[in-house]
């Protein structure tokens, strides 16, 4: 049994989109051993997932750190094959760190399955996902509905809506103004369709001005795992939202979306994208203070 690592260190939406590659891999190495090295936002999640047989911490230490660089390096040695799905600046140092194992896939300078395709920074995160594992020899599998995210999460009675007005708190344009997802919520409330506003414990502020404008919205931010708001999402009529990460689960889940994009980043490599077609309206604007309600309204279910 050959010991596998893969490394998938975040953020929400990124974690996400892997979960093809995810089973993809699990699906190429049945009976071998297979360790997610992931950060702690997303152990819990990672270890009620169908795909690793371990899930490790990596906490992301210090270059300046060498202390604990060496206990990463350790964590990051002994594998058979190594999966760097994160590919960024910093997961490429891992692959010095992991003493230049001989089966590694990814962007390290040197690896044995680089992913050299020169097209790869102008690809949508799930074609740039597969691409990698066809590079490496592993064949991808089409996207399904995770089924163990089912069923998770408060029963909402009835129709409703889900409302994320959340998003990189450092990157302020990614926001649509708080106040139009309130109008946005009066109106699925009019339509008898119970807006919820999902998210974390910091966007419960932004949660509360939209409940003085419609105090029929529900308020669950800060109050699930991302487990349980995957099951909240998978049973939404409709998921409307900035570019972050929930969305992302909603797609994954095959929800509608209405995904709302400014100029800060690119749809056509980050939206979140349905397993149906037809299910993901993105609407892409430059600045989105000058996005009015009644585009969204006028998207809504009857």
């Amino acid at each position: 049994m050959s010991r596998i690592l893969v490394i998938k260190l975040g953020a929400l939406g990124d974690f996400v989109q892997a979960f093809g590659a995810f089973s993809s891999i699990r699906a190429a190495f049945p009976d071998d051993h297979i360790t997610l090295l992931t950060t702690p936002p997303f152990v819990d999640f990672a270890k009620a997932a169908p795909w690793f047989d371990e899930v490790t911490t990596d906490q992301r230490p210090s270059l300046k750190h060498p202390i604990a660089l060496f206990r990463l390096s350790r964590t990051l040695r002994g594998f058979d094959r190594i999966f760097d799905l994160q590919t960024s600046g910093r997961s490429k140092t891992y692959f010095r760190l992991a003493g230049r194992p001989r089966n590694w896939s990814g962007i390290s300078s040197g690896c044995c399955h680089p992913h050299a395709n020169p097209s790869r920074n102008d690809m949508h995160t799930l074609a740039r996902l597969d691409d990698q594992l066809r590079a490496a020899g592993v064949p991808p599998l089409p996207r399904i509905v995770p089924e163990w995210l089912q069923g998770h999460g408060p029963k909402i009675q009835g129709r409703y809506g889900v409302l994320v007005p959340g998003a990189a708190p450092h990157r302020p344009q990614k926001r649509w103004p708080v106040t139009r997802f309130a109008e946005v919520a009066q109106a699925l409330f009019q339509r008898g369709i119970t807006p919820i506003i999902a998210g974390s414990a910091a966007e419960t502020p932004l949660a509360e001005q939209i409940r003085t404008f419609c105090p029929q919205a529900i308020d669950l931010t800060g109050k699930t795992s991302l487990i349980e708001l995957a099951g909240v999402l998978d049973r939404a009529e409709q998921v409307i939202g900035n570019d972050t990460g929930p969305m992302h689960l909603a797609a994954a889940m095959d929800r509608p979306v209405i995904a709302l994009f400014s100029q800060d980043s690119d749809p056509r490599l980050t939206a979140p994208l349905t397993l149906t077609p037809g299910r993901t309206t993105i609407l892409d604007v430059p600045d989105l203070a000058l996005l009015p309600a009644f585009r969204i309204e006028a998207l809504l279910p009857a």
